[in-house]
């Protein structure tokens, strides 16, 4: 960022930062003073009331408008998945910039999506206590400061820390609209409709995700990725300060932190460990020491969630086949191919030389295919049971991951892109299939006052298989991608005598340019020729792992519906 635009965009995070404030300051009355209005108005307006139990609409000067509550909500979450999935494409820059490791880019990611998991279950119980139109405005001023955190970081190591408090802000941002969601359409054809918008909103973001973080990346630079997102939040805040009611739920339980608490450190220190294991050794003190520390903390989240009354997880539906089978689907789909939003971009630009557009557009295959899945789904449906249609998604994902390895490894140049972008698609398609399947299998097995509940561990589920997978699938990439290098023909002793102590880190993190510029012409495109086959035999090493693994899912849950009975959910039979 040069030294022009710098200060004019502090000067908007600052005014922007001042709008905020006024937001909160204009709230009109207390969480207690909320809750007496809500409880008093609820006798008179029962049918603002819904399925939860949760308490209707505040009383406001102004009508509710459904449409306009409905497209301010969805803007909100969309915003969410373009964050999550537009960084991707800018990870190569983002390294470039700060000369990072390919663990420091794994956290780039990695951080957010850790905060993230760990605070959605506490997050929905915040909004449902203290109120969803409050902990929403909370959360965009968070996601605001920690965007302009991420802009304007001198260093990739507090990009990561904005990156993990911008998960927080995230998490109480997704929560809070998904409520007010369900609290403004309580039932019939307008919630159906309500949340086919939603799902249609969610669809587009994801499919124009990569393009958007490539164009950005390439015209403005990877700071813009984040910075685009003040006016934005602005925009939001005021459209929720003017069409959102306040509401709550006054029957709402404590917040459980304990369980938060151990939930978010057990999965940090297990994320840390995987992304740090190839440099500190799979079998050093160290990472057996964040394992071992992981496993006794998740031991001890599983005590609190049996001992506490007002735990975050109903631990007994996991003693449900059905249950299980659903949230390993869920964990599949997010692990074996929604991670693959990470991973292709860095493969299409260290591979094939692209730039941060061409790999936008390169990624569009699988984005466009996970647009056309629910559609086959729909299709299949008519004739498999629900957890049977969910091991069909899982083994196309697992398909379509081990036609993806098997042309990336070979073939690494640009001529052959077409076989890779056949295996993509078929990987979006099974994607596709389990993207609204798998929830909607989840809540099926819960009654409807538990619904809340059952939407946090399948999202929960869903984040915690995305992070898990960076981990272990990274790891699997930088070591296949190191020792594929060391035994390259070209890359002779006399060049690796020349070659730091970084540089396979930089190739990893996708500054295979910065790590060799320092060479002769000959030298430096000798290596760089290793490089980018290196770690397109990486990229297809992980790529087989997901899909065995995908494979091996789509079978347990297969085995899993053989010994499930049918679920009975608001008088509808689910097989």
């Amino acid at each position: 960022m040069t030294g022009n635009t710098q200060p004019a965009t502090m000067a908007a995070g600052f005014f922007s930062s001042l709008l905020f404030v006024a937001s909160f300051a204009s709230l009109p009355m207390s969480s207690s003073q909320a809750e007496s209005s809500e409880q008093a108005a609820r006798p008179a307006a029962p049918h603002a009331a819904t399925a939860h139990g949760d308490a209707g609409a505040a009383p406001s000067r102004r009508p509710v408008k459904p449409g306009f509550v409905l497209a301010t909500a969805s803007a909100m979450c969309a915003l969410i998945v373009l964050d999550t999935n537009v960084v991707a494409v800018s990870l190569p820059s983002i390294a470039r910039s700060f000369q990072a490791s390919f663990a420091d880019v794994e956290w780039v990611v990695s951080a957010y999506m850790v905060a993230f998991a760990s605070c959605l279950l506490p997050a929905g119980a915040l909004a449902d206590r203290f109120g969803r139109k409050r902990m929403l405005l909370l959360g965009l001023a968070v996601f605001f400061l920690a965007s302009l955190g991420c802009g304007l970081a001198p260093s990739v190591t507090v990009l990561n820390v904005s990156r993990a408090l911008k998960g927080v802000g995230a998490a109480l941002l997704l929560t809070a609209a998904l409520a007010v969601i369900a609290n403004t359409f309580h039932a019939g054809p307008a919630r159906v409709r309500a949340w086919a918008v939603w799902g249609t909103c969610m669809g587009l973001a994801t499919t124009v995700a990569p393009l958007i973080g490539g164009m950005i990346t390439q015209w403005f630079g990877w700071r813009w990725i984040f910075l685009f997102n003040l006016p934005v939040c602005t925009v939001l805040a005021l459209c929720a300060l003017r069409a959102i009611r306040e509401s709550r739920n006054p029957d709402a339980g404590p917040v459980d932190i304990a369980g938060s608490a151990l939930f978010g450190a057990a999965l940090a220190l297990a994320i840390w460990a995987l992304i740090e294991a190839p440099t500190a050794g799979w079998a050093s003190l160290a990472t057996a020491a964040r394992c071992g520390a992981s496993v006794l903390l998740f031991v001890g989240f599983v005590w609190v969630q049996r001992v506490r009354q007002h735990a975050m997880v109903d631990l007994t539906l996991f003693t449900q086949p059905r249950f299980v089978a659903a949230v390993l689907a869920m964990f599949g789909y997010a692990a074996c191919a929604q991670v693959m939003m990470t991973f292709l971009p860095l493969y299409l630009q260290n591979a094939f030389g692209l730039s941060a557009i061409a790999a936008g557009m390169g990624m569009l295959p699988f984005a466009l295919a996970m647009v056309v899945g629910p559609h086959l789904g729909a299709a299949l449906a008519k004739r498999q049971s629900a957890l049977s249609l969910l091991s069909t998604g899982l083994l196309m994902i697992g398909v379509g991951n081990l036609v993806t390895a098997l042309c990336a490894a070979p073939f690494a140049g640009d001529a052959h892109y077409a076989f890779v972008a056949v295996g993509m698609v078929i990987t979006g398609l099974g994607a596709g299939v389990l993207n609204g399947d798998t929830q909607k299998a989840i809540m099926a097995c819960v009654p409807a006052h538990r619904t809340g509940m059952a939407s946090g561990i399948s999202t929960t589920t869903r984040f915690t298989g995305i992070v898990s997978a960076v981990g272990v699938l990274g790891a699997v990439l930088a070591a296949r991608t190191h020792s594929v290098f060391d035994a390259r023909p070209e890359v002779t002793p006399a060049l690796r005598s020349g070659l730091d102590a970084g540089f396979m880190s930089r190739v990893l993190s996708g500054d295979i340019a910065g790590a060799t510029a320092h060479l002769s012409p000959a030298a430096g495109a000798a290596l760089r020729s290793a490089a980018h086959f290196s770690f397109a035999s990486g990229f297809a090493a992980a790529l087989y792992l997901a899909g065995l693994a995908a494979i091996a899912m789509a079978i347990g849950v297969r085995v899993l519906a053989g010994r499930a009975t049918p679920a009975h959910v608001s008088g509808v039979v689910v097989e």
